[in-house]
């Protein structure tokens, strides 16, 4: 009988089992059960362990799913022991739900994996193994933001440099920025280090890193910026922990900053004995992008060697076994140094690498993802990966325009009042903004309806700290005699005045029994405080005095203001360099703008003590809101995206800073909300908004007209009268109905499109500018305040061309008749809203 390896080549083609054929399902039924239920791309990424792997997982892919289950396979298979895998995450929440699962796939609690943690967790870990050869104790200390601010305020006074003018909350955004890119202070460029204290800033960041050392300490950015050090000075530590390390698996590879990629790519490396120095380090590894935004190299990456640096060349080791987990897509924390670039060059950084892609989503329906993914095609930074589903199409994404932030917040209310109404739990609702102050509106309306509603990932608007202290100002010039305003900012912002100077405040005004204000009123005039603390303190009674003068004559916005200014408190916050200080100017700004709503200071501290008071168990059927930033990660049924406005979304500031990468990372932004829904995502935009305590007449965002028409819907607004086609911008797509298929056809909607025909139906010919020399091709004319449907105007003082009697049209509120007028501002009898008072530019005698 011929041998089997003896017999004729008979050229058959290789067998594979038939897809659904008997062997396959007997294969697939011996298959563990860990395997069960995962598609064949995802099985992919579990069953493919040798040599790097990137997995681009999409939003609702199940990233999660074979992250864990890879980690699952590994084990079963006995390629390696729990103790032999690093397993890095972002946060510690994602760390516990990856044991969590493990826990539950191999029927057991998952023990015995110490390198399962956050990057600063592991980091720390190994820094406190070998804590001597960096000059510290295993027992140092992690300092907090707090801690570090306090040291850097004693390298400054030291220094003689004025903490006011370079403050040191400042110096430590930059000191953090730099550990953040794996720079120590010899790496740091000249003209960096130069850019604070005149010049100083690179010798106050050695300082600093020397008085760490003093101190036993070591800050958060410490934590990765000295294992990569270590690492570097000591090989034989790396080799240690190369050979320790069989596999290595990442979470959220795309939000990884420079100093994670440097860690990983020496971790990552096959041990090798010949490395006099160690392949992985630069300190040229960012440098300016032609648009000035921060970015890498193109023919370099912080892994390439350093010959300028003196380091011996070494020949690379081939990776290990390596899988990274991201979605270049959803890199959306670049303001805090996170590079998306890491992922688009794995395949450079880890020559060999298999790119599996999960495209087939499990969250979403048809027209969500066709839109989010038809949106972020325009994207030039990306590999490239199309979602699917085999959900139904579902409902189309909406598009609504509203007059006004008040009535997108109004109409956005009515629409969740009928989804309850429905049936719909608000725990499956959510708002996401892109900026902070947006929720003050929609914080505010849910209260005047009862719709419980919840604040995710920060306070509610009225509960964050720089709202609380405005309101404490306002709440002293209303009442004097309320202590606990008084305490909360006697020393906001810093006047000297600390606790031992309210404690004996205090003193006298329970052996007086009256208010601190006026026990302040009379230790002023005493000798029991130091001279500095007493004029301080006579400063801040005089200003409050002035300010309740000047409450009888101004208006309570424009005192609100002054207070701000007058205080220091504005100032304080302008100078604070910390990444939410822009953020909270902004909620300054819409404090100031939500009084504009009440008729005087009283009653408007009555309305926030009303919003302030409502309490929500934590378990409550409520609304979600939050940030865009917020939500990654999160899903519901119904999403609504309010504040789709060039300038606010994207962000002026992101485009300002960034260029075409901020403008990319804000459409990842746009991307990451939009496929937060499973069933609905219904977007948002104001014709009119208040930026700055000016009303402006807003440009819808570029990313609305990057929608695909075939999968979304144009919806009136069911907050008043809606956009109506009245802000003057010139033709959109989105301005020919028909081809969404939507019934937005009100007798509104169409004598506005009449009007706009009659007026010319948008841009000119000469480069989209109107006769007015307006690029929106029409009156710029800012809309008036509406408060409930009632407008408020006021007289310019010029005359009017209207008569009393004449018939007119107005926009929204229809036909009518001009019964008084009094300047430019008429009262007109309109046959269905009513009396009005408008002004006469926003109506037309017919």
């Amino acid at each position: 009988m011929t041998e089997p390896s003896k017999r004729a080549n008979l050229d058959l083609p290789d067998y594979q089992p038939a897809a659904g054929g008997i062997a396959a399902r007997a294969r697939a039924a011996a298959a563990p059960a860990y395997l069960s239920g995962l598609n064949p791309e995802q099985r992919d990424a579990v069953e493919t362990l040798d040599g790097p792997v990137l997995v681009l997982a999409g939003a609702g892919t199940g990233k999660t799913r074979v992250l864990t289950t890879r980690i699952a396979h590994i084990l079963s298979t006995g390629r390696a022991r729990p103790a032999e895998i690093l397993s890095v995450t972002f946060t510690n929440k994602a760390a516990r739900e990856m044991k969590l699962r493990l826990g539950q796939m191999l029927g057991q609690a998952v023990e015995g994996m110490p390198w399962l943690g956050t990057f600063h967790s592991i980091g720390g870990r190994i820094l406190r193994y070998h804590a001597e050869l960096v000059q510290l104790t295993s027992n140092f200390t992690v300092l907090d933001t707090d801690d570090q601010i306090r040291l850097l305020k004693q390298l400054l006074t030291a220094d003689n440099i004025d903490d006011k003018r370079w403050p040191a909350r400042m110096l430590a955004g930059l000191i953090d920025g730099w550990k953040n890119r794996g720079l120590t202070p010899s790496q740091v460029p000249a003209g960096e280090a130069a850019s604070f204290g005149n010049g100083r800033g690179g010798k106050l960041y050695a300082q600093y890193q020397e008085r760490l050392k003093v101190l036993n300490a070591a800050d958060f950015g410490d934590l990765l910026l000295e294992n990569i050090r270590l690492f570097r000075e000591h090989p034989d530590v790396l080799r240690q922990y190369q050979n320790r390390f069989k596999f290595i698996l990442v979470d959220e590879y795309q939000d990884t900053n420079v100093a994670q990629y440097l860690w990983l790519r020496l971790l990552s490396q096959t041990p090798s004995s010949s490395s006099s120095s160690l392949p992985g380090l630069t300190r040229q590894s960012i440098i300016s992008q032609e648009d000035g935004s921060p970015g890498l190299d193109a023919s370099r990456r912080p892994g390439d060697d350093d010959r300028a640096s003196g380091d011996v060349a070494v020949q690379s080791s081939p990776p290990k076994n390596i899988c990274c987990v991201g979605d270049d897509d959803q890199s959306i924390y670049g303001w805090r140094g996170a590079e998306v670039d890491n992922i688009l060059r794995f395949d450079h950084d880890f020559p060999g690498a298999k790119v599996i892609r999960l495209e087939r989503n499990y969250r979403s329906t048809g027209h969500i993802l066709a839109a989010a993914s038809h949106l972020i095609a325009h994207n030039e930074g990306r590999l490239g990966k199309t979602l699917r589903t085999e959900d139904v199409d579902g409902e189309m994404v909406t598009v609504t325009g509203a007059w006004d932030s008040e009535e997108e917040a109004r109409g956005i209310g009515e629409e969740i009042e009928q989804l309850q109404r429905q049936g719909h739990k608000l725990n499956e609702i959510a708002i996401l903004v892109r900026a902070s102050f947006q929720m003050r509106e929609f914080e505010d309306r849910f209260v005047t309806l009862g719709l419980p509603y919840r604040v995710i990932g920060g306070p509610r608007f009225y509960e964050r700290a720089e709202i609380r202290d405005a309101l404490a100002y306002l709440r002293v010039i209303n009442s004097p005699a309320d202590d606990l305003a008084f305490e909360r900012i006697v020393n906001v912002p810093k006047r000297g005045l600390g606790d031992a100077t309210v404690q004996m405040l205090h003193d006298h005004a329970r052996k007086r029994k009256m208010p601190l204000f006026e026990a302040a009123r009379l230790v002023i005039e005493t000798d029991e405080l130091k001279p500095k603390a007493r004029s301080s303190l006579r400063g801040l009674i005089e200003n409050f005095e002035r300010w309740q003068v000047q409450r009888n004559a101004l208006s309570h916005t424009e005192l609100a203001e002054i207070v701000l200014d007058e205080s220091g408190y504005t100032e304080m916050w302008q100078k604070d360099r910390s990444a939410d200080a822009a953020g909270r100017l902004e909620n300054l700004k819409e404090l100031i703008r939500s009084m504009d709503e009440f008729e005087n200071l009283q009653g408007f501290l009555e309305h926030i003590s009303l919003v302030m008071d409502r309490e929500g168990a934590a378990d409550e059927d409520a609304v979600s809101v939050m940030t865009l930033h917020s939500a990654k990660g999160l899903e519901f049924e119904t999403v609504f995206l309010p504040g789709w406005e060039e300038g606010l979304f994207p962000h002026q500031r992101a485009l300002d800073d960034q260029g075409r990468a901020g403008l990319e990372e804000e459409r990842r932004l746009a991307h990451v909300g939009i496929t937060r829904a499973r069933r609905r995502a219904k977007l948002y935009f104001a014709t009119n908004r208040r930026i700055h305590g000016t009303w402006n007449t807003t440009i819808p965002s570029r990313f609305l007209d990057e929608l695909p028409s075939a999968n979304v819907e144009i919806t009136e607004s069911k907050g008043g009268s809606g956009w109506g086609g009245m802000s003057g911008y010139g033709p959109s797509r989105f301005d020919n109905v028909e081809s969404f298929g939507s019934s937005y056809s009100t007798p509104g909607w169409q004598r506005a499109q009449a009007n706009r025909s009659k007026n010319g139906g948008g841009r000119s010919g000469s480069g989209g500018f109107s006769d007015n020399g307006s690029p929106f091709g029409g009156s710029t004319r800012r809309a008036p305040f509406t408060i409930e449907g009632e407008l408020v105007a006021k007289s310019t003082g010029t005359d009017s061309d209207f008569t009393v009697g004449d018939r007119v049209f107005h926009q929204k509120f229809g036909y009518g008749r001009v019964t008084k007028i009094d300047g430019n501002k008429l009262t007109i009898a309109f046959d269905k809203a009513g009396e009005k008072k408008v002004v006469d530019s926003f109506v037309q005698r017919v």
